[in-house]
């Protein structure tokens, strides 16, 4: 029968030396001897199926000398510092960022860009859709008075026909002209081929009674006679020819319109007041 170090010896197989260091140790631990003796290890290339065990001098870094340890390795506590690399000083990118100058011509350009789009949006929106405008007299008054400020909607007849009641503005013609004006701004009180006639100071069209709630009496109405323009006036009379209006101030006494220079063309009509933005009290739809 084989003694206890020939089976030992026969199992450890090549690793022996291991072995007989492992054996040594757990003999030392029985025996009461706590600091075993150092352990001697073969390289790993001598031991087959395990993996070396490293001492301290193995890794050591003359140049970490100076560095915390950072793990424990073995039975008899020893330390070892794993040597780390230190990260690469970030390299420098040009990510070709404008400076101020650049930055301050950019600014100024677009400025430039949004104050030219402003004003050309400006001018296409006065001369094509809306406008403002002033009222210089008491034409029509107490509908408009003088100073107050409209917006007209240029696209109105553009969209629909010229409707009764409409406060229209218009460029006067030969007859209609006043001096210093270039913009007149009347009622619509007879359309196309409709006949106007005045009796006792009220408004009849094709023989009805016009109702004007705007006005501040509704006999107030008066000085038809003979109208240039008309297809037929007789008297207090007027037929209004196509493609034409018949136009008065709100303020009947003291209002030049119609009655004394004829019909207006439709064609010389701006466009329909739709809205009083001045004063700010009197902010009203007309």
């Amino acid at each position: 029968m084989p003694d206890e170090t020939e089976e030992t010896e026969e199992v450890a197989g090549p690793g022996s030396a291991w072995t007989e260091d492992l054996l040594a140790r757990a003999r030392a631990r029985s025996a009461g001897n706590i600091e075993p003796p150092e352990p001697v290890f073969e390289p790993a290339s001598d031991v087959v199926g395990r993996p070396a065990l490293v001492t301290r001098a193995d890794l050591e870094d003359p140049q970490d000398s100076e560095r915390q340890p950072v793990s424990t390795f073995g039975a008899t506590g020893e330390t070892f510092t794993v040597p780390v690399v230190a990260d690469p000083s970030p390299e420098e990118f040009d990510l070709d960022l404008p400076g101020a100058g650049a930055g301050a011509r950019r600014a100024l350009i677009e400025w430039g860009v949004v104050i030219v789009g402003a004003l050309v949006l400006a001018v296409v929106v006065r001369t094509f859709l809306f406008g403002a405008y002033y009222i210089p007299s008491p034409s029509m008054e107490p509908t408009l008075s003088v100073g107050d400020r409209i917006i007209v909607n240029k696209v109105s007849y553009r969209l629909h026909d010229v409707n009764r009641g409409d406060l229209v503005v218009f460029r006067p013609t030969d007859g209609a002209s006043a001096s210093g004006v270039e913009d007149l701004i009347k009622r619509v009180i007879a359309l196309p081929g409709e006949t106007v006639r005045l009796d006792a100071g009220r408004v009849i069209i094709d023989g009805g009674l016009l109702l004007e709630p705007y006005l501040t009496a509704s006999d107030i109405t008066s000085g038809m006679v003979s109208v240039p323009g008309c297809t037929g006036s007789i008297g207090e009379q007027c037929t209004v020819p196509a493609d034409h209006v018949f136009v008065m101030g709100d303020n009947r006494e003291n209002s030049r319109d119609s009655r004394f220079f004829g019909p207006v063309p439709i064609t010389t009509i701006t466009g329909r007041a739709f809205v009083r933005v001045w004063p700010l009290g009197g902010l009203d739809r007309l």
